[in-house]
């Protein structure tokens, strides 16, 4: 498929063809990891090459204001997958990578988007990184899956595909890659292409008339970074070293989106598939190694404020692309709050279902298809101390978080988004009354979670 061939469909508006409306769409979503919304180039990187993911955006609707539902990867993945908030799933934090097994998530009665399009004759599959329990419960064939390739940890080797706590003796190294509840070796095959292959073949196995759900987790751009020499000789050797590894890494996700693109094109499955790509959280300030934080310079939220685990928009406002060939209208940008919890009610509507009742998302089809407004008069984010919540361009954060170079002597930080995206100005102390009403609805929004963790330590 060519350039021109793809991007055509961003001209065919509202209009759809007869034996689409006849039959659901498909559902494909890409989740990038620690990608910041500097590190594409449809979002003005210009020293990083994303061709690939440059046609998507030229093809539907690129998001400015998406955000995830959490700066870290774990809860974020939750509130994609269940279009609820995090504190509503009882995962809020990273959870633990371990060689046991044994790390509860997702609990078995959880309504999780691929268990309701299963319910409605979709063939799901999940491929990449899990990172939502390991504990046969939460794992992917327990939330609605029907197969599974990829990993239970929150990062692994790209070569080895193991886990590994560094610090100065390797500790915990565990191999993680499986095949639905087989183990799979693959050593030496590099986990970004191996996924993009995997997503490929998934694709190719489609029977006609099936509707399927597909997501492809990558584990790109995640720590311990790493890229085979091809990606790297993309980038000028005179680039910041961080930076430019991080840019092949990037470049390796990207190809393998191309590759999953190509194969719904071949397989003529592109006119009936709505493609969501997001990154689970910002990208990162540091790396772990040798039982301590080191500076990592490679990924960039400009011109945002912040990193991953913070909630400065740097840490929460991601990359989000939605593409559905003559459905949703192309190359146009797409303002207006919305967010990962959005993606469930959305495609459920799309599949002609209802959403359940205690779904915090709502369904952004007239935003991306007509261009309506947001639906949400409010967005709030908890995360460890951290509180905050956007309403119109007014952001409010409680204990905003401090990172080395960037520290923060406040409890209170409140920003006019609108005249200062970097959140560079505290306009707290300014606008008392309207910083002491949102910090209100803060508090008013997260008592309501009580409930939830009570019945979550009984």
């Amino acid at each position: 498929m060519t350039r021109r061939e793809f991007v055509g469909m961003a001209g065919a508006g509202l209009a759809t063809r007869a034996h689409a409306a006849e039959r659901p769409p498909n559902f494909l979503i890409i989740y990038a990891d620690d990608l910041g919304i500097g590190d594409l180039g449809c979002y003005g990187a210009k020293d990083v090459k994303t061709p690939h993911i440059d046609e998507l955006a030229a093809a539907g609707a690129r998001f400015t204001d998406w955000y995830t539902n959490s700066p870290v990867c774990s809860p974020s993945r939750a509130s994609l997958l269940t279009g609820k908030y995090p504190q509503r799933t009882g995962v809020t934090e990273v959870l633990a990578s371990t060689a046991q097994f044994e790390t509860r998530g997702l609990v078995r009665r959880e309504i999780t988007l691929p268990g309701e399009l299963r319910k409605r004759g979709y063939k799901t599959g999940h491929i990449g990184k899990w990172h939502l329990g390991s504990v046969p419960e939460s794992r992917p064939a327990a939330q609605g899956y029907d197969e599974f390739f990829g990993f239970y940890s929150g990062w692994a080797d790209y070569y080895s595909h193991r886990y590994y706590r560094q610090g100065r003796v390797p500790q915990e190294i565990f191999h993680d890659l499986w095949r639905n509840e087989r183990e799979e070796f693959r050593d030496g095959e590099y986990h970004t292409g191996m996924f993009g292959a995997e997503a490929a073949a998934f694709l190719s196995r489609q029977q006609s008339g099936t509707p399927f759900f597909l997501t492809v987790a990558f584990g790109a751009v995640h720590f311990p970074m790493m890229a085979p020499k091809k990606y790297l000789d993309r980038f000028s050797p005179q680039m910041d070293r961080e930076r430019r590894m991080h840019a092949a890494v990037t470049a390796a996700m990207d190809d393998a989106v191309g590759l999953i693109v190509e194969t719904l094109s071949r397989r003529g499955l592109l006119d009936n598939t709505v493609i969501f790509f997001q990154s689970d959280n910002g990208a990162t300030s540091e790396i772990r190694a040798h039982s301590r934080a080191l500076p990592y310079r490679g990924g960039s939220n400009v011109p945002f404020r912040g990193f991953k685990a913070g909630l400065f928009e740097g840490g929460i406002r991601v990359p989000a692309i939605l593409a559905w060939k003559g459905r949703i209208p192309g190359n146009r940008s797409v303002s207006g709050v919305a967010g990962a919890m959005d993606v469930f009610p959305t495609f459920l509507h799309w599949a002609g279902a209802n959403r359940p009742y205690q779904v915090d998302g709502k369904s952004i089809a007239a935003m991306a298809q007509q261009g309506a407004p947001s639906p949400h008069d409010a967005f709030f984010w908890a995360y460890l101390k951290q509180r905050a919540v956007r309403e119109g361009p007014w952001k409010l954060i409680l204990n905003p978080p401090s990172v080395p170079g960037d520290p923060v002597e406040t409890d209170v930080w409140l920003s006019n988004l609108a005249e200062d995206p970097g959140e560079q100005v505290n306009l707290a102390k300014r606008e008392p009354e309207k910083a002491a009403r949102l910090q209100k609805r803060i508090e008013d929004w997260f008592a309501g979670f009580d409930s939830v963790r009570s019945g979550a330590k009984a």
